[in-house]
């Protein structure tokens, strides 16, 4: 194994040891994206035709706040105690080491919606196969707001009150993604085809894992300099 993939491995599993040390930061956005969907029958209305209609924006502007409230937490300890400045400095490529930080980002905060998510879309009345396009779409979505979120974190991480600034620099990205993943999963509830969407999901994703980490690395050395 080359030296950047031992590298990329080790921060994985480096940055998985932390989080399981900290649950609380790795509960609370789960439990955020959780409260708001379950409330969401309570705010509106409880009838299933309702429920089904709004369950797939519903759950996805959840998942998307979700991922948003856990964002600063990447980078933030590490730039605390200093292994950023040590990353940089590091021999290794700065953006394997960034694509690392955001596939461990991911598998805490994302997977975990992921897996949760049927339950909540039952509990919304969403159709089985409205809840196959549900999890289609976020595991090709939730990775690719992790690796765009992770551009602004890169960004704000030197400001002590930087998550509204953060707000302001990520979210118009996410729009896109919030767009085409509850175009796909209401198309997919009506019984219409949703592959174009998909598609056009899993293009940003290819497009992001290529430039994404490099766009990081940069913007880190921005606010490290």
């Amino acid at each position: 194994m080359t030296p950047p993939l031992r590298a990329f491995g080790a921060l994985v599993h480096r940055d998985l040891l932390l989080a399981f040390r900290h649950r609380g930061e790795l509960v609370n956005p789960l439990l955020f994206f959780m409260i708001v969907v379950t409330l969401f029958p309570l705010g509106v209305s409880p009838e299933e035709a309702v429920l089904r209609t709004m369950s797939p924006g519903v759950i996805w502007i959840a998942a998307l706040l979700a991922g948003l409230f856990s964002l600063e937490s990447m980078f933030r300890s590490d730039f605390d105690d200093g292994a950023l400045e040590q990353m940089a400095l590091s021999p290794q490529p700065l953006p394997v080491l960034m694509l690392a930080k955001v596939l461990a980002h991911w598998l805490v905060s994302g997977l975990p919606m992921l897996l949760m998510a049927p339950l909540l879309a039952l509990l919304l009345a969403m159709p089985s196969r409205g809840i196959q396009a549900l999890e289609l779409t976020l595991l090709v979505g939730t990775p690719l707001l992790s690796l765009m979120g992770s551009i602004g974190v890169a960004l704000t991480v030197g400001l002590r009150r930087g998550g509204v600034l953060l707000t302001l620099l990520v979210l118009p990205l996410y729009i896109p993604v919030l767009i085409f993943a509850t175009n796909a999963v209401s198309a997919a509830v009506a019984g219409l085809p949703f592959d174009g969407q998909v598609y056009f999901l899993a293009a940003l994703l290819a497009l992001a894992i290529t430039l994404a980490p490099f766009a990081t690395a940069a913007a880190l050395r921005i606010s490290l300099s």
